[in-house]
Parts: structure tokens; sequence; C-alpha cells
């Protein structure tokens, strides 16, 4: 073999050396040296300027060494100056502490912060460190106490920004996976609440908890998400959307089949229908699996008004879904195909307005509709105090000088405009841009064969979303497969006290409440002399 293959080989095995000595060196015990300790901590982290390393000594004659070091800025520092320093620096067990019992004394004793654990390896120390907990390490001891400190600035609870309702709670997540479930934890406060806590990604290390309340989630659903989740093996965790695109059923899609919310009160409704929600820290939107087709045309409001109410707004909903998805097709498949279908006076209008544009029906779709969507993704892009100005500025010029230029009609203006409209009805945007990715689709069949296109896009489109399925459950649940039971809660919402059982696929426990729950107030004619034999009695 020639030399320089031998040199090449030499180095690409010392570097696998290097790498196998590195990884094996994570769970290597800590060292018993104080120094050596912090000699590998500065090594192991770039000698970072925010590792913060403050070294004390105890004891009698001041013999014991001990090490405080910490992260600044993921820490709270008020915990640990007035519950950690200030415990260990009065000493109060100077005469008795020796090296063989300091380390006792310290966790037993010393510190008043509740959550303190021992550790042994580089592996934890680490994760402990980066993830906002104070260690405390002492001289001739191989091991660390880690205190839980996590702190530093975050964001204040808020109103939600995506899931707007007008009457129901305002409070929506944070990028806190524990002020998230802490939230939670106050709407359901029952031991059945359940949680799992893990750590995806090598390097980002990212907190992943996983939520259901045992007794009404599907074991065998549980199961499937806890596999799917484990087998994940990626560099970085930094979005729930990285979890979703990793654990859903099908990617060749463009509808959801994961449903996603910043509201606790939303996931808690899911909840308590036997569904499980996924936590990750660093962002305020929590999964929820498995998931419906009917599910992303349900608001929260739809279950704190009356039930005729939101019934009719869950109808609007869905009549603004088939507009959005077939308005800009009709209108080709009309003008290009189907005049006739149109009556007279209209036809002729419409003809007279299109007289000068010079383009088919289709171009001229497809051009008001590109040009809309770069206005909506430009004016989403630019600040918020000229980003609302300047989309509405560009739509109004635009399209008011595309009909002066006899660009496109101003018929075709009118169906672009009531599309948009109706497309912003959507609950769930992840469903409202599915819609909006289709409507092209439509938009083509449509111009190759009018109405039968569109009928063919239509079926196509229904067969699609009966073949998805979501953890095992078919999206088009209770409609497809048709379970009588459960269709109480889909396009029409039955009051409250018929809503007697939740999803048979989804929850292990169908029985939400007891019988005889129906209003049963008293007959008016007896609460009318209830009142007179009352009255008469106390004037007697």
């Amino acid at each position: 073999m020639p030399s320089f293959f031998k040199n090449r080989k030499s180095k690409k095995d010392s570097q696998q050396d290097a790498e196998n000595q590195s990884g094996n060196n994570s769970v290597k015990n800590i060292y018993s040296s104080l120094s050596a300790n912090l000699d590998t901590i500065k090594q192991k982290t770039g000698n970072s300027s925010d590792i913060m390393i403050r070294q004390l000594k105890m004891g009698e004659n001041f013999d014991i060494k001990i090490a405080i070091v910490y992260v600044e800025g993921i820490v709270d520092n008020q915990s640990i100056q007035e519950f950690l320093l200030e415990s260990i620096m009065k000493d109060n067990h100077k005469e008795t502490m020796n090296k063989q019992n300091v380390f006792d004394l310290i966790s037993e004793d010393m510190i008043t912060i509740g959550d303190v654990s021992s550790i042994n390896t580089w592996n934890d120390l680490f994760l402990s460190l980066l993830a906002g907990d104070t260690l405390i390490l002492v001289d001739e001891i191989d091991q660390a106490l880690t205190v839980g400190t996590k702190g530093g600035e975050r964001r204040a609870i808020a109103e939600s920004s995506t899931q707007m309702v007008v009457r129901g709670p305002k409070e929506a997540f944070t990028e806190s996976i524990g002020t998230n479930i802490a939230m939670v934890r106050r709407i359901i406060k029952s031991p059945d609440l359940w949680v799992e806590s893990m750590k995806i990604g090598r390097i980002t290390q990212t907190d992943i908890t996983m939520m259901y309340i045992h007794g009404i989630a599907n074991d065998e659903i549980i199961k499937e998400i806890r596999q799917r989740l484990h087998k994940i093996d990626i560099d970085s965790i930094l979005e729930s959307g990285y979890i979703q695109q990793l654990i859903e059923d099908q990617t060749i899609t463009t509808f959801p089949t994961i449903y996603d919310t910043e509201r606790p009160d939303i996931v808690a409704g899911n909840l308590l229908e036997g569904r499980i929600a996924i936590f990750v820290d660093g962002t305020p939107f929590v999964l929820i699996a498995p998931a419906v087709f009917i599910q992303f045309f349900q608001s929260p409001e739809d279950y704190y008004v009356r039930f005729d109410i939101s019934t009719s707004i869950r109808f609007l909903r869905i009549v603004m879904f088939l507009i959005s998805l077939i308005a800009p097709a009709a209108y080709v498949a009309v003008t290009t195909f189907h005049q006739e279908m149109v009556p007279t006076q209209l036809i002729v209008a419409i003809a007279a307005q299109r007289e000068a544009v010079p383009f088919p029906a289709f171009v001229e779709a497809l051009l008001m509709e590109v040009t809309f969507e770069i206005l909506r993704e430009a004016g989403i892009r630019l600040p918020k105090a000229i980003g609302s100005a300047v989309s509405i500025v560009g739509a109004l010029v635009i399209g008011q000088a595309a009909v002066q230029a006899s660009i496109v009609s101003p018929a075709m203006v009118i169906i672009v405009s009531i599309t948009a409209i109706a497309n912003f009805a959507t609950p769930s945007f992840a469903m409202a841009i599915s819609i909006r990715l289709i409507r092209f689709l439509f938009m083509i069949c449509a111009a190759v064969f009018g109405f039968y296109g569109i009928i063919l896009a239509l079926l196509m489109m229904v067969v699609h979303l009966c073949s998805l399925r979501s953890f095992g459950i078919p999206y088009m649940a209770p409609l497809a497969p048709f379970i009588p039971s459960n269709n109480e809660d889909t396009v029409v919402r039955l009051p409250w006290w018929t809503l007697r059982k939740r999803p048979r696929l989804i929850s292990a426990n169908t029985r939400r409440e007891g019988i005889n729950q129906r209003p049963n107030p008293p007959s008016s004619r007896g609460m009318v002399n209830g009142n007179l034999e009352e009255g008469d009695n106390n004037e007697t």
C-alpha cells in the first residue's frame, strides 16, 4: 500500500479514536479532584464567559474546598443568592464538618431549595448545568450536587394571537414548558393526568413532554406515540413542527394529521376526550394527537355558547371552506365551458367586462390568486406597524390598476376577494394553508374539463382524505367510517346534556357523563302557586 494511503488511513483512524474517546468521556464518572473537575468544565464549554464558578472554603480550619457552578442568564439569581450561597457561607456546622460528611451535610441540612439530587457522570453534569441547574462540587468527592435553580427572563402569559375567541379564557401558552404544563394542571386537577418527559436532540437536548389522562386515553395510541418519539434521532429540536413532521403517519399530503394549538383550554378539552398532548420546550404551540378532519373546523368558543349558535357557526365555516376551495375554479369553469348555466343577463355582464381582457379566465384567475398570495405573505413578514397598511393599500391599488389596465375583470377581483375572506374563516391555520394550495389544483382541473374537472378533483380529494390515518385512527372519523354515537359533535354540536360519550376510536373510556342530565325545571304553574302561597303566609 502506498505511503499516501497509509497516512490517510492513520489520520482517519486517529480521528475515529478521538471521537470514540470524546463519546466515552460523556459517560465517565466525575473526578474526585476539584481542580480537575473545574478544568474539565472549562475545557468542554470552551471557557465560556457565561459559565460562572464560585470557589469557597468550609470547615473549622477552612480545609474543605467546594465550588458552585452555574450558567448566567438561565438561572434564578435570587434563589442562588438567598437559598444557596447564604446557607453555605453561614457554615453553621463548622465543628462537626469533615471531608467524610460534608457532602451529606450540604445536601440534607444546609441547602433550603427543594430540588436537590446527586450525579456522578459527566453527561448528567452537563445536562443539568446547561438546563439551568446549579452544581456544587466538593474536593476529594467524585460526585456532584445539582440544585434546581432554573429561571432567567421569560415571556409573560399573554392572549392568544392565532386562535382568538370572544367568550372563553384569554391566556395562551408561552415558550416555557414548565409554565405550559402548569397551566393545564390548573384546569385538570386530577391525579390521573400523567406526564412523561424525555430529551430529544443530540445537540439541543430539548425537553419533550407527553401528557394524557390515564383511564381515558387509549393505551395503544399512547404506546405508539411513545415509540415514535423514542425513535427520533436528530441533532436539534427547535420547535414542535420538528416533532410533528417526524412522527406523523403520512407526509405526502397537504392536510395536517396532527393538531397544534397555543390555548390551554383546547389542550384540556382534547385530553378529556382521550387524546395525547405533546409539549416541546421553547415553543408555545402544543401538538395534539390523534387528529381528525372535522376537528380543524371547531373553535373552543363552540363549547362556551349555546348549541344552536355554535351549530350555525360551524355550518358557516363549512360553507366558507367550500367557497375558498372551489370559487375561483367555478368561475373559470362557467366562463370557459358552461355559459348556458348562468342567467343571460349575468353572463352578458361578465362577457362585457371580459371583452377587453386579453387573457383566458384561467390565466386571469391564476394571476390574481398568485398576486394575492404575494401580498398576504408580504403582509405577514413586514413589521406590524406597516404590515396591514401595505397589504390593504397594495390590494386596493393593484386591484384597481389591474381592472383599469384591462388585465383582469372586476368580477375576477370580487371572486378572489370573497375567496380570501372565506379562507380566513377557517379556525386552523394549518388547514387554511392546505386549502390555499389545493385551490390551484381545482383551478387547473376546471380549466381543462370544466365542472367535470371540479367534480373529479372533489372525488379525488375525498378518497385521499378517507385514506389518511392519524396514529391509526381514520382521518374522516366519525363521518367515514360513520359512527352515529359520535356524530353529536361534528358538523352539528348538540347540547351538552346529550354528549354522553367520548369518541369511540380515540378514547378507552367512552362514557363522559351520567344519564338524566337534561334540564328539568319545575313547572311554571307550580312556581307561581308556590310564590303566592309563600306571600300569603308572610302577610299572615
